[in-house]
C-alpha cells in the first residue's frame, strides 16, 4: 500500500543565538506511520518538534505539509491538524480532568462534537473516565501524561508530535503509555513522530526511526537495523564523524 507523504522536513537549519541547534535536517513522515528521533541529551530532537509547530524560528529550509510549503505558526498548524505534546506532563493542574480536555477542543465551535470527542478519548483513556471531575493537579504522574496524551487528540489531528512522553514514569506505567500510543496510531491511523530516550519500549511500536548527533541526522531506518549498526553506541560514545 502507498502511503501519502503527510510531512517533510527539508534542510532545516535553526539558531539559538550562535549556538546550531539543527544543522540540514531533512525527514518525512508518512500517513499513519510511526517515527521515532533518537539521540543523545542536546541533539536537537525536541528542536525539531518545536520547529514543525512554530515554537523555533527557522534559520533555513522548509516545512512541507502534503508536499506544499507552509508556514509553521502553531494556530495554523492546529488547523492543519497536527497536535504537540510537550514533555513535563503539562496539563492546567487547577482545572478539572473535563475542563483539561475541554481546553484542547479550542478550534471546535459545535459543543456536541466536543462532547463527542471526550467521550472518544476518554475510550481511549479509560483511566481517566473515574477522574473526570477531579483536578488534574492530584492525578498521579503517568494519569498526568496520559490527559496530555488525550488533550491533544481533542482536535482530531492527522499528526502527533509527542516530546518524551516517559519521562520520569515508572517502568510499569511507561508500558501503559506506549501501549496507548500505539492504539492511537491503530485505532485513529493518527501519523506519530515521538521523542524519546527509551529504546527498547519505542522500537517495539515505531517503523522507521531518525538517529540525530549535533544537530544532523547521523542514520536513519528500521529499528533492527539500527540496532544491528551499532549507531546508537557510537553515537553515545562520542565517535561518530
Amino acid at each position: 500500500m502507498i502511503r501519502e507523504i503527510l510531512l517533510q522536513l527539508q534542510d532545516i537549519r535553526v539558531h539559538y543565538g550562535g549556538v546550531k541547534a539543527l544543522d540540514g535536517v531533512s525527514i518525512s513522515l508518512d500517513e499513519g506511520e510511526m517515527v521515532a528521533l533518537m539521540g543523545p541529551n542536546g541533539a536537537g530532537k525536541s528542536t525539531i518538534l518545536k520547529s514543525i509547530f512554530g515554537l523555533a524560528e527557522l534559520s533555513s529550509g522548509k516545512v512541507l505539509w502534503h508536499e506544499r510549503p507552509i508556514r509553521p505558526v502553531p494556530h495554523e498548524i492546529v488547523a492543519r491538524g497536527i497536535s504537540f505534546v510537550p514533555q513535563g506532563r503539562r496539563v492546567f493542574r487547577h482545572l478539572t480532568v473535563f475542563e483539561n480536555l475541554e481546553i484542547g477542543a479550542f478550534t471546535v465551535r459545535d459543543k456536541k462534537e466536543v462532547a463527542r470527542r471526550i467521550a472518544e478519548v476518554l475510550e481511549t483513556f479509560p483511566a481517566l473516565k473515574p477522574k473526570i471531575k477531579t483536578r488534574s493537579g492530584t492525578l498521579s504522574g503517568g494519569q498526568q501524561q496520559m490527559l496530555a496524551i488525550a488533550r491533544g487528540l481533542m482536535t482530531d489531528p492527522k499528526v502527533l508530535l509527542l516530546d518524551e512522553p516517559s519521562l520520569g514514569l515508572a517502568p510499569k506505567i511507561v508500558k501503559e503509555v506506549f501501549a496507548t500510543i500505539k492504539r492511537i496510531n491503530e485505532r485513529h491511523k493518527t501519523a506519530v513522530l515521538v521523542v524519546e530516550h527509551n529504546v527498547k519500549s519505542l522500537f517495539e511500536i515505531v517503523s522507521r526511526a531518525y538517529v540525530l548527533d549535533k544537530g544532523a541526522v547521523v542514520a536513519a531506518g528500521k529499528p533492527r537495523e539500527l540496532i544491528a549498526s551499532g549507531i546508537f553506541e557510537r553515537v553515545l560514545l562520542g565517535h561518530v564523524g
